[in-house]
């Protein structure tokens, strides 16, 4: 076999080992769910970090912009990690509030679109 494979087998062997533990260890749940979390932090963390980076290399870019399109794409912003954040709550609340996510969603894409667009025109 070759290196890559072996490596492949490796991988689906340690998630495979993974799983039968969380799935068959006393509170095996609990730490699953535990290491869930600190996936999850670090994932926001890396993202927060990453619009941290995009909004410093722009910021010049962002001062240029018309004050109505600075408003409007960080409202658009705003609308967007709102409805991110309360995704799991209205989609359990089910059916207006299904809709309601779908159009939060809807005009905050509406709104980078405006800005991107009016930004390439300018």
């Amino acid at each position: 076999m070759d290196e890559d494979r072996k490596k492949a087998i490796r991988n689906v062997a340690i998630i495979v080992v993974l799983a039968l533990a969380v799935w068959q260890l006393p509170q095996g749940a609990t730490a699953g769910r535990t290491i869930s979390n600190l996936l999850s932090v670090i994932l926001l963390a890396g993202l927060a970090f990453f619009g941290y980076r995009m909004y410093m290399e722009n910021r010049r870019t962002l001062f240029d912009l018309p004050d109505k399109l600075r408003v409007l794409l960080y409202g658009s912003v705003t609308l967007m990690i709102f409805s991110l954040v309360a995704t799991s709550r209205m989609w359990n609340s089910g059916g207006a509030f299904v809709l309601l996510w779908f159009a939060l969603i809807g005009i905050a894409v509406y709104g980078f679109a405006t800005v991107l667009r009016a930004y390439r025109e300018y």
